[in-house]
């Protein structure tokens, strides 16, 4: 297995700028996640780690080991597509079997039965990927990705074209088996969900540029702009100034660890309680969403609205008040 590192990569096509002077590490054995919207230069990333493209500016490294033009094929990689890519006038076995070609491995049949086995379809080998539900040619590709033993575990997407019960039983599999092996992994996905759920760090993306990077609670619990409080998670922000170590929130005034001056305070939907706590809003209900273990409850409030989590449904137009207190409020600049 290896490490990897990024050392201020860029990636323009023209005038488009996909990725913008980018560093990062990715430790020996991690799984390391790459998230964002749509377009914000995480898949790009992930080719430019394969060697699918070549970085503008700045190095690509395997265990301390500059890649330069290295093509993908010599950089020990296995590529698990959006699509998958199976071949289908191949059997299951012989996709899975299909890179090993290309190494001197002893016993490549042999091998092919382990990773059947490993992700859980062993008897599918003579099947034809068109008899798979999506879910068993995830197996396989991600069986086939890793049939040559890779160095790094590359994932695009891999799960997007599923539904959302089966991404979740299958991110478990994907993980239990990254762990089992302890290959280096990056995962590419738009789903900040996923992200969090089965990290060991994740790299929050934005216009081309790395906006923040951290564990999942870190993340979540410590955003450090804007963007990352508003795409990982809901948040409710605002925009003030911190006045001898106070910010005001309508007539509340909350003690903030930051320095004095302009600021952008974040509120998490589950720091706003129905109940006691330091300091009180009181809006309108607008809307509430049933979510099953929780409400999710729109309000209105000095001419915005709020987000707020709660354990009972309100009555659209109540008048709900609700607590927080000083230490829930994250200044994120």
């Amino acid at each position: 297995m290896s490490s990897l590192s990024l050392s201020g990569v860029s990636k323009r096509y023209g005038d488009a700028v996909a990725l913008s002077d980018v560093s990062l590490t990715v430790e020996d054995g991690e799984f390391f996640t790459l998230v964002g919207p749509s377009g914000c230069g995480k898949t790009t990333t992930l080719r430019t780690i394969a060697g699918f493209e070549t970085p503008t500016e700045g190095t690509v490294a395997f265990g301390g080991e500059a890649m330069g033009t290295t093509p993908p094929e010599e950089r020990s990689v296995g590529v698990v597509f959006q699509q998958y890519a199976l071949f289908p006038h191949l059997s299951v076995g012989e996709n899975i079997a299909y890179g090993l070609q290309f190494t001197d491995h002893p016993d490549p049949d042999a091998r092919v039965g382990e990773l059947l086995d490993l992700v859980g379809l062993d008897g599918f080998r003579d099947r034809e990927p068109g008899e798979l539900s999506g879910g068993q040619q995830q197996r396989v590709a991600l069986a086939r990705a890793l049939a040559p033993e890779p160095d790094v575990l590359l994932l695009d997407e891999p799960m997007s074209a599923l539904d959302a019960r089966l991404r979740q039983r299958l991110r478990r599999e994907v993980r239990a088996i990254q762990r089992d092996l302890g290959v280096t992994t990056v995962y590419v996905t738009h789903d900040q969900a996923e992200a969090l759920a089965v990290s060991d760090r994740v790299a929050v993306f934005s216009d081309g540029k790395l906006e923040q990077v951290g564990t999942p609670q870190a993340v979540y619990r410590n955003p450090e702009t804007r963007f990352v409080a508003e795409f990982v998670g809901e948040n409710n922000v605002f925009e003030g100034e911190i006045r001898d170590g106070e910010f005001s929130i309508g007539d509340e005034r909350v003690p903030v660890d930051a320095p004095d001056g302009p600021a952008t305070v974040c509120l998490r939907p589950d720091s706003l309680s129905v109940g006691a706590g330091e300091y009180a809003l009181t809006g309108t209900v607008t809307d509430a969403e049933f979510l099953g273990s929780s409400v999710r409850v729109a309000l209105a409030w000095e001419n915005r609205e709020l987000t707020v989590q709660t354990e009972t449904v309100p009555a659209v137009g109540d008048r709900l008040t609700v607590a927080f207190d000083h230490t829930d409020l994250v200044v994120v600049g």
